[in-house]
């Protein structure tokens, strides 16, 4: 039960899985210390359902885990391999699991028995997100492998393809690095980030294949990248630990800002409240409030981070397990006799000590030399 009130959840370099709650301050771990490996390294996470109930890890060595929150437990493993590359993006559709790796080829399965579909997306993936309002859509973008959004319904050839910007103005091509993306909420719009700190929003309901928005922030790689609630702004961060607040509007940085000491690879916004979660090579949780730029919580884990996730546990929900502890609590019987004793005696106050006035041997001297000048 304790587990479902984690309101962060993070993987990391280690292969363990940290749920945190931000209103205790406490970083829980859920995997088993004693069986730790760097092909156990947790590079990708995601809900199951929408009930979140459970969370799905990726691991270094092509093996999809489910944790139950309810049990506390990993309740499944299964084997995902047959890939080369890490997994760049985890996702569920129905009853089916999304997989993509960093070699370029996506997978979907929907069964133990059954076989996967695969979908090549192209070589040195970075990323895949799927489309939160349309679960069969998803968004892959890498190195040298620019924008494209996938039907999986049909998945011969992409939605979208983008297509380079122009070239700079010294005519020489400018390269491609997506390392993350977004879908714009109520839009069909999408937002990605860039290795050559580059911010750009496509649009795929129009013929243009160019970002219709381009923004530049700082001169170092950007490596994630959090949409707020309304989809208005972007929260980005770089290899450097600085991360912005990025209005897509009016194509503004409002706000940087500050604490980080190393690169940040994983930053989310929270769905309801206006906070903001990132974490990096610092081992540092950092919990912001987007529109100030307070620093609200800082926590240390220990291990390097590489993604997280919010949960939609309130920062302020009381755990039900205390509840129920505190309704059990026996309770002493009430002595009326004693209590009687108790109200009937009067209130004791104590006297304020009294200052006693030290009066020097000087002052005393002088006086008496007074007296005897003024007799004569």
């Amino acid at each position: 039960m304790a587990a479902l009130m984690n309101n962060v959840w993070l993987g990391t370099e280690t292969g363990i899985l940290k749920g945190v709650n931000i209103c205790k301050k406490i970083a829980t771990n859920y995997s088993d210390l004693k069986t730790l490996d760097k092909e156990k390294e947790i590079t990708a996470i995601c809900w199951t359902s929408e009930e979140e109930q459970e969370v799905l890890t990726g691991l270094r060595n092509g093996t999809v885990q489910t944790f139950d929150l309810g049990k506390g437990e990993f309740t499944e493993h299964r084997d995902c391999s047959g890939a080369k590359g890490v997994f760049k993006g985890l996702a569920t559709y129905d009853d089916a699991l999304i997989t993509c790796v960093e070699s370029g080829l996506l997978k979907v399965w929907r069964g133990m028995d059954k076989e996967a579909t695969e979908i090549d997306v192209g070589p040195n993936i970075c990323k895949m997100r799927q489309n939160p309002a349309k679960r069969n859509v998803v968004a892959t973008g890498g190195k040298e492998n620019d924008l494209k959004v996938w039907d999986l319904h049909d998945s011969e050839k992409p939605l979208f393809r983008a297509k380079n910007v122009r070239n700079d103005f010294l005519e020489l091509r400018v390269p491609v690095c997506v390392n993350d993306m977004h879908f714009i909420p109520e839009s069909s719009k999408i937002v990605t980030c860039t290795g050559f700190h580059h911010v750009r929003v496509y649009d795929p309901s129009t013929p243009r294949r160019r970002p219709v928005l381009s923004v530049e922030f700082d001169e170092y790689p950007l490596m994630a990248m959090g949409i707020t609630q309304g989809g208005n702004s972007i929260v980005v961060g770089n290899t450097h630990g600085n991360m912005a607040h990025i209005d897509l509007r009016k194509g503004q940085v409002l706000r940087a800002y500050k604490g980080f000491a190393g690169s940040i690879r994983s930053i989310e916004c929270h769905p309801s409240l206006p906070f903001v979660a990132s974490c990096g090579l610092d081992r540092f949780l950092r919990i912001h409030h987007i529109p100030s730029g307070t620093l609200e919580n800082k926590i240390y884990l220990k291990s390097r981070l590489n993604c997280l996730m919010f949960s939609s546990a309130s920062f302020d929900t009381v755990d039900p397990e205390e509840v129920v502890k505190a309704q059990e609590k026996p309770v002493g019987p009430v002595d009326e006799e004693t209590e009687t004793i108790w109200r009937q005696m009067e209130e004791v106050t104590e006297r304020s000590p009294k200052v006693k006035r030290k009066v020097a041997k000087d002052s005393t001297r002088s006086a008496v030399k007074r007296k005897a000048q003024a007799e004569t």
